[in-house]
């Protein structure tokens, strides 16, 4: 089913959107909770709460990118549950895919403002990178998969992510501080 006819089915509030968004969308929220938590348990909860949030959010929001909209939600849900479950504890490949990014950021804390400037600015860096680069950035920084798993999916050895990684990290801090963003 289409994208738009689920966005309608929400705004019915017919129980079949949330099984229509099962059906299309279960294994991409799947994979997007297991590759932060590492429990299918975990995952499973997650997106259910998915579908909660949606059906609570839409309506009134219509979202114009359905899949990117689920796919954020069920992110923010699983790191919410990371966060959760390891209070004082991190798991180290988590933490090193955030530092790494962190250093773009030079640490910087944003304000929701300045989040939204943020998104508009990365969007529009991913934009200007070959498609490879850009999957690999995401992969990394959204899905948090490991370089191992990058490598596999890529097809390249894992010194060629690492090595792609840093330049793209690089290329990010530099447009960040050329749009202002980092002083």
């Amino acid at each position: 089913m289409e994208d738009s006819k689920i966005i309608e089915l929400y705004f019915e509030r017919s129980e079949s959107a949330i099984r229509e968004t099962q059906n299309k969308y279960g294994r991409y929220c799947h994979y997007i909770a297991y590759h932060i938590l590492y429990s299918d348990s975990d995952a499973e909860e997650c997106v259910n709460d998915t579908y909660y949030n949606v059906w609570d959010i839409i309506p009134p929001k219509r979202p114009t990118n359905f899949r990117a909209f689920i796919g954020a939600i069920t992110r923010n849900l699983a790191l919410n549950r990371y966060d959760y479950n390891n209070a004082q504890k991190r798991s180290e490949k988590l933490q090193v895919a955030l530092d790494e990014l962190n250093e773009c950021a030079q640490g910087k804390q944003f304000a929701v403002e300045e989040e939204l400037i943020l998104k508009k600015l990365i969007n529009g860096f991913l934009d200007t990178l070959p498609k490879r680069d850009r999957i690999i950035f995401l992969q990394r920084y959204w899905y948090f998969c490991s370089v191992k798993e990058i490598a596999s999916n890529i097809g390249i050895k894992e010194n060629n992510v690492k090595v792609i990684l840093y330049r793209v990290r690089e290329q990010f801090k530099n447009h960040l501080e050329k749009e202002g963003v980092l002083i």
